[in-house]
């Protein structure tokens, strides 16, 4: 699978429709085993291996998934990390907080989050030995049934994340099905939550062709019609639902990647599809260093993957149209020399693009539209109580709230006694907490996150789940706190805060300026979330998807018969079709949707 996605254009005028058209069709602390010390220079063989010595650079889980996939067809594969394997997914113990045995208390850049429609991950997973599981680490993933939805000084609402009853999906039922689900936000006017799902059909009956020429260049908040609604519509069906979606703006993002992801979370919900069995929601049933990121390392290593930890790659050297060599630097700025046949940057698209030289450039001018590509926050917060709460199990939203809070409850879910493995035994309950907007002034000190301090953003945070979740319920109490730990990579110097692990923003058109895995420097390829995949949003899916297609092209630049890694595609519904077809033939000739009234 190829992954050529379709090309864009710019407005729906016949010109741009055809276009348009045409393009459619074209269509952490790892294991202690994984770390091994930087050598004074690490040179391969190069071109003399017959092609097949690979650097990496960037050790998260597009980095890990590249690996993977070239380890298993016989390449010689070397990943160099600066910080931590595992990337922006990997889980931490806070130094200093275990005694008696027990581990430290566990922290993690945000809670994981597996939707039922990832699948190229759950593929990489099944393939990850881990003991007693048949299924490896996927076996580590426990679904989730519902969520509680929180609204600001009314009582929380426990709500299924499944739709129940559906034997067969029409878009007729699909758009009552929608309708009914969001039934329970208060304040909703009836004829606005109408609104809102015959808009959701329209995304799903909408063609290739439409959604990569019109709806890329629109906001959410344009296809969502939001000017002269009420205040209930605004604040969660457009907010709330994009805010709580990887840091996503209404007024920014591409409606195509908002509906991309809402589209597929729906399919995955109806429970019609084969290969989403495992539901809509599920998460790891212990930290992700040790459900999976940790025995990931050692089965790489098992497959002859050499890890060189504390280099970050800091120059690409690019003469006679190819990579001839990169350069890597340690913490106290030593360089190292690296040499070898394909080099894939795997890193984040802001540490990716100061290794665009000139010539790289040059060679493929497409690439310098990554410096367009903007990056948000969006970063976690563990509370440890020393009491459970009572909030039933699964994802937690607070909606409407200012800093875009979601939480999960990790303790009950998670295999083993939490008291007896972690802290000081008095801890019972880890929530853990996503920030989603850190530019929205809060509740408590009347600033944004990017504003305050450490202590202040742990503060804020409380207060804002108290009053979305406290009402009629008493769930969160201030004396059940022992502790909380805020993600590392936020950190202060100067007065100023630094977030050290942004995410990409899928903003109007910018899906024009992300790059494919390959690139015109033949030797050259790219990994991570900004890299252009079918869930087109920044997740542990598309990352791996990424590094999914770095490995097949690799394996086409060399010429190997190796069989090509499974890159799998969105599912879409044969119910679906004729309206897709029609909405082709209404685009070229440049018509709007027959919804679009």
């Amino acid at each position: 699978m190829s992954d050529q996605l379709p090309k864009t254009s710019a407005s729906i005028d016949r010109r741009t429709a055809l276009r348009g058209a045409l393009a459619g069709a074209a269509i952490l602390a790892s294991g202690p085993a994984a770390a091994t010390a930087a050598p004074g220079r690490h040179r391969t063989p190069g071109l003399r291996t017959g092609g097949k010595e690979v650097a990496i650079f960037g050790g998260g889980v597009a980095g890990l998934s590249a690996a993977h996939e070239l380890a298993e067809r016989g390449f010689r594969v070397t990943v160099y990390e600066p910080s931590y394997l595992g990337g922006k997914a990997r889980s931490m113990g806070v130094p200093g907080t275990g005694s008696g045995g027990r581990a430290d208390l566990p922290g993690e850049h945000g809670f994981r989050f597996f939707p039922g429609c990832y699948q190229n991950i759950p593929d990489t997973m099944r393939r990850i030995p881990f003991p007693g599981n048949p299924n490896g680490v996927l076996d580590n993933l426990i679904r989730v049934e519902g969520t509680v939805a929180g609204f600001r000084d009314r009582p929380p609402i426990f709500a299924p994340v499944e739709i129940a009853g559906l034997d067969q999906l029409t878009p007729e039922l699909l758009q009552h099905s929608i309708v009914s689900a969001f039934g329970f936000i208060p304040e909703l006017p009836p004829h606005e939550l109408a609104f809102f799902g015959k808009q959701m059909l329209m995304w799903f009956t909408s063609s290739t062709e439409r959604r990569f020429g019109q709806w890329e260049y629109l906001t959410w908040e344009q296809i969502m019609r939001a000017d002269g609604k009420s205040a209930a519509y605004r604040a969660y069906l457009v907010n709330a639902l994009t805010r709580i979606t990887v840091a996503a703006k209404p007024h920014l993002s591409s409606a195509r990647t908002i509906g991309t992801i809402g589209e597929a979370l729906v399919l995955a919900g109806t429970g019609l599809i084969p290969q989403f069995s495992g539901g809509v929601d599920r998460i790891l049933n212990r930290p992700t260093n040790a459900a999976w990121i940790d025995p990931w390392v050692v089965y790489l290593q098992s497959r002859g993957v050499q890890f060189v930890m504390g280099q970050r790659a800091s120059r690409l050297s690019c003469a006679g149209g190819r990579i001839d060599s990169a350069t890597v630097t340690d913490a106290q700025g030593t360089a190292t020399s690296v040499i070898a046949d394909h080099y894939v940057c795997a890193m984040p698209v802001e540490k990716t693009v100061p290794l665009l030289t000139g010539q790289i450039l040059d060679a493929d001018p497409h690439l310098a539209g990554m410096r367009e590509l903007l990056t948000d926050w969006m970063v976690g917060i563990q509370f440890y109580l020393r009491r459970p709460t009572e909030i039933p199990e699964g994802h937690i939203a607070a909606l409407g709230s200012p800093w875009a809070l979601t939480a999960l409850r990790q303790a009950p879910m998670w295999v083993g006694d939490f008291a007896g493995q972690y802290g000081d035994g008095s801890v019972q309950e880890c929530f853990s907490v996503d920030i989603s907007d850190w530019d929205t002034p809060g509740i408590l000190h009347q600033r944004p996150a990017k504003q305050c301090t450490a202590a202040e953003i742990a503060a804020e945070v409380w207060a804002q789940l108290k009053i979305w979740l406290n009402t009629g319920t008493g769930w969160l109490r201030d004396e059940d706190i022992h502790s909380w730990h805020l993600d590392p990579g936020i950190s202060w110097s100067g007065g100023t805060i630094h977030n050290e692990t942004p995410l990409l923003v899928n903003t109007v058109g910018s899906y024009d300026h992300r790059p494919h895995a390959h690139c015109a420097v033949p030797n050259l390829f790219f990994g991570g979330d900004h890299v252009r995949s079918h869930i087109d949003l920044a997740t542990m899916e598309s990352a791996n998807e990424s590094g999914r297609n770095a490995a097949n092209a690799i394996i086409d630049a060399t010429g190997d018969p190796a069989p090509h890694a499974s890159v799998f595609p969105l599912v879409a519904l044969p119910a679906f079709e004729a309206a897709k077809k029609l909405d082709a033939d209404r685009f070229r000739a440049g018509l709007p949707h027959i919804l679009d009234i």
